[in-house]
């Protein structure tokens, strides 16, 4: 039963992940013909984030189907890190094209053009509309994959980007005030550039093995410690597989030579503890009596 649902889970998450991209790739366009019409940089950065946006959820997408892929002789952990992988990029891409779009804004301030305000505001409030609908489809999910969660992140640097450029187009539209433009693209950009490094920060962690901010090793080695078999843990190496499964390897010193039999029975109160207490869910232990030379925690290569 378990086993069906988190499958349904996934092909919904799955579906609304390709209905968010394909209702985004139809606004882009909608808006990268508008931008031209109207003469607005504004409109056409949120098009271009809306671009971005597009391919990084159908990444997204296409990367959710590819991890559901089990474990095979070439990839024993799986595929999941391609959750991981994509999530990176669709950080990185919304980065660089704010920054491009810096660029472009800075030309407007120097150089400043007439602006079609009335279309600007009817084009981006089509957006607005879309990206809404968007963000209300992937809203229960974010908290729950990070490759979803930098998705989510697109769609509300978008939403708030059309909210700008409706009123930058009204101040166009009723008063002139054409700068307003290329401000408003840097608004929106510096947001963006903001929230979206947190993603990258979290994902070249989990890419880099590094153990994951809520797990304290000092605390886990008083635990296990305070276990009466046990003597020493050492050796000790936590990291994360994807958002969602962290794993732990570590050296079990005893404090008597027990039997095999015996020795099952340590390992699986120590597996049962690292997972209600630290939520651990793939434990590796190698059991020991006086083997190791070195018992510091972390091992020095």
């Amino acid at each position: 039963m378990a086993h069906n649902h988190n499958h349904t889970s996934t092909a919904i998450k799955g579906k609304k992940l390709l209905w968010v991209a394909l209702l985004n790739i139809a606004i882009t366009i909608v808006q990268i013909v508008g931008g031209i019409l109207a003469n607005s940089l504004s409109l056409l950065s949120d098009a271009l984030h809306n671009l971005g946006d597009s391919s990084a959820i159908f990444i997204a997408f296409l990367a959710g189907k590819h991890s559901e892929k089990q474990a095979d002789k070439s990839k024993t952990f799986g595929y999941k890190r391609i959750e991981i992988l994509a999530a990176l990029f669709n950080a990185v891409t919304l980065i660089v094209i704010s920054l491009f779009l810096f660029y472009e804004a800075y030309k407007r301030f120097l150089k400043p053009e007439p602006i079609h305000g009335k279309l600007m505001i009817i084009v981006a409030f089509v957006g607005l509309l879309a990206n809404l609908v968007s963000v209300l489809l992937l809203q229960k999910e974010k908290d729950h994959n990070l490759n979803i969660r930098a998705a989510y992140l697109h769609l509300i640097g978008d939403t708030l980007s059309s909210v700008a450029v409706i009123l930058g187009g009204i101040a166009i539209w009723l008063y002139d005030i054409v700068w307003i433009d290329p401000l408003i693209t840097v608004l929106v950009g510096i947001y963006i550039i903001y929230h979206t490094w947190h993603v990258v920060n979290e994902t070249v962690s989990i890419l880099m093995q590094a153990s994951p901010k809520n797990i304290d090793l000092d605390n886990i080695k008083k635990e296990i410690e305070s276990l009466e078999t046990v003597a020493n843990l050492h050796h000790i190496h936590v990291w994360q597989l994807d958002d969602k499964q962290v794993h732990l390897e570590a050296h079990i010193n005893l404090k008597k030579d027990l039997k095999l039999s015996e020795i099952n029975g340590i390992r699986e109160e120590i597996t049962e503890l690292l997972y209600h207490d630290f939520q651990i869910n793939h434990t590796t232990l190698q059991i020991e009596f006086n083997c190791c030379e070195e018992e510091e925690l972390i091992k020095q290569h």
